[in-house]
């Protein structure tokens, strides 16, 4: 059944490839029903996949094949609260080594143009510790990362 609010994600015929791949990168990840188009669309024709239903951590998504007028922009992301640099570097490492692409801050984006951010708890701690002197090193180190640096979030702290 269709969520009563889901974040419909637009692809250009990849929608199920990259609902596979969520999957398996992300835990409480899912593939759900598959929807297959009842007649020819501006994108695609009678029988092609318009629709994938997926989660992603829990978050109920729709994957939409439709066509190529829309691309993804960082205006929206996933962000992805990681515990740990082994969390951290797995779920970066996945989607970069993907066919993605690095960006800066801890932001990247997967193949399929859509932005993902790979924040360790310990940077959110970092930048909004009360003690702003901190929070600045801490988000000043972060500003010249690509990939979060957990060890080096935790150096700039107790500078």
């Amino acid at each position: 059944m269709i969520s009563k609010n889901m974040i419909c994600l637009w692809y250009d015929g990849t929608a199920l490839d990259a609902a596979k791949f969520y999957a398996q990168t992300f835990p409480d990840s899912a593939v759900g029903a598959v929807h297959r188009a009842p007649g020819d669309y501006p994108a695609g024709k009678q029988g092609d996949v318009l629709t994938v239903e997926f989660t992603v951590m829990g978050i109920p998504c729709l994957g939409l094949n439709g066509g190529p007028a829309f691309k993804h922009t960082e205006a929206f992301s996933f962000q992805i609260a990681t515990d740990d640099q082994a969390e951290t570097d797995r779920l970066w490492n996945a989607i970069v080594g993907n066919g993605g692409q690095e960006s800066a801050c801890g932001w990247c984006k997967d193949k399929w143009g859509l932005s993902w951010q790979i924040t360790p708890r310990v940077l959110t701690a970092a930048i909004t510790n009360p003690d702003r002197a901190a929070a600045k090193r801490a988000f000043d180190a972060m500003m010249g990362m690509r990939k979060i640096d957990i060890a080096a979030i935790e150096a700039a702290l107790e500078r």
